[in-house]
């Protein structure tokens, strides 16, 4: 396999997202788990429970850190502020990479709270490249950026996705956190291959891998993250740890939460997955066949 400073990380195994219905089971049944992903926005605060709480988690468990905010398509100047807290949160969590969405969703110092797709133009590259560059060099850890789900297209856009992702990481010289699900999603919603998607990315740049459920709706399908992996999804997380080798995987399950105990048996379905694979000859590459994904 490949081998660099993103997917050294690999043996990081299966994790799940940290989230406050779950605190006290996991404070007091302490269950076996690899890593718990965290919100970092929920922890960049003086003081109060959540804390205290990742404190605790801290004492026992490997923590990576996930942003919902940093914008980097955003044409406005980073927050230093934010910036400031969110390295005292890298400080304290000891985070082996810090990961957030390459996407936009500010304007003027207003904030959307959402992940609005880029136009894939070479001024967006640009300016995305230049703002992760800045935060990893702030930061101090590497950067890795997760492609979105998208329901919307810009007339503007020169080039794909996956083109743009390209582009972008190699210039910021960043990470990647693979997203299979909303790759899916996109894919159904603009009509193209997801697995072609999946066998263009550079596997040497994959940090980490999401899985997710979503819903799906008469003309459009929606990254919600509320129900349990589809067999597609899982067919193209096959795919990709075929080519990238086994990878950081995480489960993300954010509304309609069920109990930790369905949350991590889904969650340790990857595992299958992971054990296959290490089964399977040499990793596939992007000219040779690809593994067909269930529509």
């Amino acid at each position: 396999m490949p081998a660099n400073r993103f997917n050294g990380f690999t043996e990081y195994g299966i994790g799940i997202g940290l989230r406050i219905p779950h605190y006290r089971h996991i404070l007091e049944k302490k269950p076996v788990v690899d890593w718990f992903e965290v919100i970092s926005e929920n922890y960049m605060v003086d003081g109060g429970n959540p804390l205290a709480v990742l404190d605790q988690i801290l004492e026992q468990y490997r923590v990576v850190q996930h942003g919902v905010s940093m914008y980097f398509g955003s044409v406005q100047p980073l927050n230093r502020e934010h910036l400031q807290r969110l390295k005292t949160l890298v400080r304290r969590t000891k985070t082996p990479w810090l990961s957030d969405h390459l996407c936009w969703g500010s304007v003027d110092g207003r904030y959307t709270h959402d992940l609005l797709p880029i136009p894939y133009t070479w001024e967006a590259v640009d300016v995305t490249a230049e703002k992760i560059r800045h935060v990893q060099d702030f930061v101090e850890v590497p950067v890795v950026v997760e492609n979105v789900s998208s329901y919307a297209e810009f007339h503007d856009s020169v080039m794909t996705e996956w083109e743009f992702l390209n582009e972008v990481v190699e210039r910021a010289d960043c990470g990647i956190l693979l997203d299979v699900n909303n790759i899916y999603v996109s894919s159904m919603n603009h009509d193209f291959d997801p697995a072609v998607y999946v066998n263009s990315v550079p596997t040497e740049r994959v940090a980490q891998i999401h899985i997710a459920g979503h819903s799906r709706y008469e003309k459009y399908i929606l990254d919600t993250h509320d129900h349990p992996v589809i067999d597609p999804v899982w067919e193209l997380y096959a795919q990709a740890i075929r080519r990238i080798g086994p990878t950081a995987t995480l489960l993300e399950w954010d509304d309609k939460i069920p109990s930790f105990e369905e949350v991590h048996r889904e969650a340790m379905k990857a595992e299958h997955f992971l054990q296959q694979v290490a089964k399977m000859p040499p990793a596939l590459t992007a000219e040779e066949p690809v593994l067909e994904v269930a529509r």
